[in-house]
């Protein structure tokens, strides 16, 4: 999938959420599964929620609640864990010591790490 390509579908998936229509949601994420794999698609998602941050939040809350599938919100958290992760790691935090992801997937925080994120 191409650049364009993956703008053409963000944009869709984010006037889709915006309908708040399940059947229409449901049908939308069905074509996309065709197309793309779990990490894709979860991105697709990714990218119009934060667009949708700025736009309409009742929407973003709406798609979590009603329209987003576990297997993809899995994936959306697994990749914005790992987004994190690295970003810590970036900031010369050290996992394990600074940082680290408990069983639950919660993010634990030391003081110094605290301060570098806040």
């Amino acid at each position: 999938m191409n650049l364009l390509e993956l703008e053409r579908e963000t944009t869709r998936m984010t006037r889709v959420i915006m309908t708040r229509h399940i059947a229409i949601g449901k049908d939308t994420i069905a074509d996309l599964r065709t197309r793309m794999t779990l990490e894709e698609l979860s991105g697709v998602i990714i990218v119009s929620i934060e667009r949708l941050l700025w736009l309409d939040w009742d929407s973003v809350v709406w798609a979590i609640a009603h329209l987003i599938p576990a297997d993809i919100m899995d994936q959306i958290q697994s990749t914005l864990r790992t987004t994190l992760y690295k970003r810590l790691i970036h900031k010369g935090l050290i996992p394990g010591v600074d940082f680290s992801i408990d069983g639950q997937g919660n993010l634990r925080l030391n003081a110094k790490a605290q301060k570098s994120v806040a």
